[in-house]
């Protein structure tokens, strides 16, 4: 995601950086480039040329021009006016009286009904809201039964598929069932379309009198670039959009959709699809999207990770395992689980700053994100007492392990070696007084001590 922007924006930056003075036309040459960056990377030219116009307002400035680090200066202008075009502050759903309708809408193929599955989800295991999904798409084929499917999956409940029902009766049946059986959040489905037309419109304007939702949540495909923010346009001025939901935008290296969507509709991004698992769905913080356009990293979205995925009393025992110098093959699987769970190596390494400069060294060391599961299967292939006691296992076992894993010896004896250093470390660490003692300065901030 914004991968080409990050890259030629950090070149600009590096060169105004490294300027000890700026003059006015250093500032606009440096402009010029990310004109050409910004629209290269799909932004809609109406909002290119209001925020280069926005940046040189207060780049040009004696209080800029004149300071100790003028470079410095720029770049915060231009996080600053990302931010601000990025919509400023997350933007959180809002509910009215329970039952709270959720309104999905979008073109054919933007995602809609993973969307309202990933969405329910959401509601259920972070807010603790009782969820029913329906599907109001009678138009393709099959889409009631996928909805149903995926609410299965989510373990949420999902309304019972009636043949011959409209979605305007639909809507009216998914709100009666709402009512009558307790349920927070109601999140209708609606049909799409290949493009957008008058049959489609009139559908929607039906079912959003008939439900009232307290949000209008439009779909739009992040890989289709300006053409969603052209959809975006025509839905809000006839439907009325409350908020946008960005998919796919694990796969669009440019992201101008993003960057144009906010100005163009009025409207938040309020999450961003980032892959197909049920989990796959981000609350959208412009400050953190811009900090990432810019390569200085979203450490605030990776720690929340942390903090959503890892098992506090778990992490504890571990820790203290690791402060005695005990360190088997099960923690070691526990440790690899754990990174998959926060999206593997690359996944981590998106959030850190300073990533896109190392684009090169990160090649190079050929980070394989299957190694984790291939590493895994060897663990699982070993007997309990094998993961306990990895000194006993010699080239028989190895030969049997690989077998049993679908790997090679080589991978069995690179695993092995991986978990030795890890634990030789581990007893360094306690002889010099502790891994904090190791470390020099200490675990970080927020962290349980030993």
């Amino acid at each position: 995601m914004f991968e080409n922007l990050t890259s030629r924006l950090g070149t600009v930056f590096d060169r105004l950086k490294r300027r000890g003075a700026l003059r006015e036309s250093d500032v606009d040459a440096a402009l010029r480039e990310i004109r050409v960056a910004l629209l290269e990377a799909d932004v809609a030219l109406p909002v290119v040329k209001d925020f280069v116009r926005g940046v040189r307002e207060k780049a040009v400035g004696r209080e800029v021009l004149k300071s100790v680090t003028p470079g410095q200066m720029v770049v915060k202008i231009v996080h600053d006016h990302l931010v601000e075009l990025l919509g400023g502050s997350h933007s959180g759903l809002r509910y009215g009286p329970p039952p709270s309708v959720i309104l999905m809408v979008g073109l054919q193929g933007s995602g809609k009904t993973t969307t309202s599955a990933k969405l329910a989800r959401r509601l259920d295991r972070r807010e603790k809201k009782r969820v029913l999904l329906a599907s109001l798409d009678v138009q393709r084929p099959a889409a009631q039964e996928q909805l149903a499917t995926l609410a299965r999956q989510a373990e949420v409940a999902c309304l019972p598929i009636v043949a011959g029902e409209d979605p305007v009766a639909i809507a009216r049946r998914a709100l009666e069932t709402a009512r009558r059986e307790g349920f927070d959040v109601v999140i209708l489905d609606t049909a799409g379309r290949l493009h957008i037309d008058e049959a489609l419109m009139g559908e929607l304007e039906a079912v959003r009198d008939l439900a009232q939702p307290a949000e209008t949540l439009l779909v739009a495909d992040a890989l289709t670039g300006q053409d969603a923010v052209n959809v975006a346009r025509q839905f809000n001025e006839r439907i009325g959009i409350s908020g946008i939901v960005l998919t796919r935008m694990d796969g669009d290296a440019r992201g101008g959709a993003a960057l144009s969507m906010r100005t163009v509709t009025g409207r938040p991004i309020k999450f961003v699809g980032t892959g197909e698992k049920l989990d796959a769905l981000d609350p959208f913080h412009p400050e953190r999207m811009a900090s990432r356009i810019l390569d200085m990293g979203d450490v605030v979205s990776l720690v929340e990770k942390v903090a959503e995925t890892v098992d506090r009393d778990e992490a504890e025992r571990m820790a203290r395992r690791m402060a005695k110098g005990r360190f088997d093959l099960n923690d070691l699987r526990k440790q690899l689980q754990q990174m998959r769970r926060m999206g593997g190596m690359s996944g981590i390494l998106a959030q850190l700053p300073g990533i896109a400069k190392m684009k090169q060294q990160i090649a190079k060391a050929n980070i394989d994100e299957k190694m984790i599961l291939r590493q895994c299967a060897i663990i699982d292939s070993m007997t309990p007492q094998e993961r306990r006691r990895p000194e006993i296992i010699h080239a028989s076992r190895k030969r049997r392990i690989a077998r049993g894993s679908g790997t090679q010896v080589q991978d069995v004896n690179k695993l092995l070696k991986q978990h030795r250093q890890m634990q030789d470390m581990l007893k360094r660490a306690k002889k010099a007084g502790g891994i904090q003692n190791l470390l020099g300065r200490g675990l970080p901030p927020g962290m349980p001590p030993h």
